[in-house]
């Protein structure tokens, strides 16, 4: 199994940690090597071994092309592929400069895009595999400022049910979650106080959710329990109107 992003404490780290506590063989990447390097630390005990982690920027194909290199030559294939890696950001549409727009359509786009292609390439000529994406319902649902998150992540959802038809012949599904708001200390570092307690405000049960309740609908998908699944964007949200 490989995750990208899965530094920190988000949704990637929690996706790493629950996959290992199902007994996953689980290879994990980021862009951040301090952090990186603290995630791995943290799976070591509930792996038994120091996971296999490479730096990798999914802006580059060549950064991706070794990171799918290293993840076979450790694990000797690969199972499963969880597209993590996203960036973010705040500005009204009219402020919006090109980099803005392009900084986050290439990692969280494109970047999924990169790495779906290198894994169906492995997993197509396999006749097995399971690529999960991660969207938001920000896909679905309008949020002021947030003109190039919401159009990156309904290409994912695109994304996903395009790469599942085309897949599906060859045994690969491709799913994907869409949280609507789950909490991490880095979460509240690039949101204002007055933006996340709109967004709890709008959560049923008026809370955001934990990484690691995203992350049991990742290991799901990713399971035997969801062979009939592909080309699915699931709501992991308890989010109204």
């Amino acid at each position: 199994m490989l995750i990208t992003a899965a530094a920190g404490t988000g949704i990637g780290f929690a996706a790493a940690k629950r996959c290992a506590e199902e007994g996953a063989s689980v290879v994990i990447s980021d862009i951040h090597e301090r952090r990186l390097a603290a995630a791995a630390e943290k799976l070591e005990p509930v792996l038994g071994r120091r996971p296999p982690s490479i730096l990798c920027n999914v802006t580059s194909e060549a950064d991706v092309q070794r990171m799918f290199d290293f993840a076979i030559a450790e694990v000797g294939h690969i199972d499963v592929l969880i597209n993590n890696a996203g960036l973010g950001g705040t500005a009204t549409l009219a402020e919006m400069t090109d980099a803005q727009w392009s900084s986050v359509l290439d990692v969280t786009l494109t970047g999924t895009f990169r790495c779906t292609r290198a894994a169906l390439r492995h997993m197509t000529a396999r006749k097995a595999g399971v690529i999960i994406n991660n969207a938001s319902v920000i896909g679905w649902r309008a949020q002021a400022g947030q003109a190039h998150y919401a159009a990156a992540k309904a290409g994912v959802m695109a994304l996903t049910r395009c790469a599942a038809v085309e897949a599906a012949p060859s045994n690969v599904r491709v799913n994907a979650v869409s949280p609507s708001l789950a909490m991490h200390p880095f979460l509240s570092k690039v949101t204002t106080e007055a933006l996340l307690e709109e967004l709890t405000a709008r959560e049923a049960f008026g809370r955001a959710a934990e990484p690691w309740e995203v992350a049991n609908v990742m290991v799901f998908l990713a399971s035997d329990y969801a062979t009939y699944m592909t080309g699915e964007v699931v709501s992991v949200s308890s989010q109204h109107p």
